[in-house]
């Protein structure tokens, strides 16, 4: 059945209102949904509505609920991903294939060897443009529960947390490092955070601070990875591993 996220403003009683025009747009001359089609309908805090389409306006579309069901949290692992801001706009591509891949926070993380650098102003557009790109893959790829996308921080501002996780890891090509599966081998996590570099990987300095707050320095393999494919191909293993 086709799914629409909403905010929570847009529900009301049995009602529901989209007024996202994407996804308007997508709901009127893609899919050509009519009066009586039924949806599912989803929101930021786990719920779900089993919905029929009342009425179809130029820019918004209404709903009727008519069942209300609670999606829990999985048991598995909870993974956040603090990942280095790539050039051009290859961080839309790794906020929507680690959405897709269950992801529960991302942080897109400035480095010492990050390129793009963002005044205040740009900041907030881009996390604005992360969630709506957040939402679309949630949408897309069947997820109830929006993964939650930080604001821009440091490193400095992440380890301040540290206390909040029982597994760090920092995939990096300096020093002594362990293999991933050496790792989730041994026992069950569940709150774990990966830190993923810049092309260039993090600075000596970042590593040391990373290791002194209790991150394990990891290896990915032989070759030195994309920041976007070391993003997929850190989660994947761990999602491999936590959910089984």
């Amino acid at each position: 059945m086709h799914r629409f996220y909403v905010t929570v403003q847009n529900i009301s009683g049995d009602k529901i209102i989209l007024s996202d025009r994407g996804q308007v747009h997508h709901l009127k001359n893609v899919l050509r949904l009519k009066p009586k089609d039924r949806a599912i309908i989803f929101d930021a805090k786990g719920n779900e509505y089993n919905s029929i389409i009342e009425e179809i306006l130029d820019e918004s579309v209404s709903f009727r609920i008519k069942s209300k069901h609670k999606i829990f949290p999985s048991k598995g692992s909870w993974i956040t991903v603090a990942c280095a801001i790539p050039k051009n706009s290859k961080m839309d591509n790794i906020v929507d294939k680690l959405t897709q891949l269950g992801v529960d926070r991302i942080i897109p993380l400035e480095t010492q060897r990050v390129v793009i650098k963002l005044d205040e102003h740009k900041k907030i557009l881009r996390q604005k443009r992360w969630e709506k790109i957040a939402q679309n893959a949630s949408r897309q790829s069947q997820r109830s529960r929006l993964p939650i996308i930080e604001p821009i921080k440091n490193i400095k501002e992440i380890l301040s947390k540290r206390e909040d996780f029982d597994l760090k890891l920092i995939p990096t090509l300096l020093g002594p490092r362990i293999y991933l599966r050496e790792i989730m081998g041994k026992a069950k996590y569940k709150n774990i955070l990966v830190f993923i570099g810049p092309e260039g990987d993090f600075s000596p300095h970042e590593v040391d601070l990373a290791k002194r707050a209790g991150c394990i320095p990891i290896s990915l393999g032989e070759l030195v990875l994309r920041v976007e494919t070391a993003a997929v191909a850190v989660v994947s293993f761990i999602k491999l591993y936590a959910d089984n």
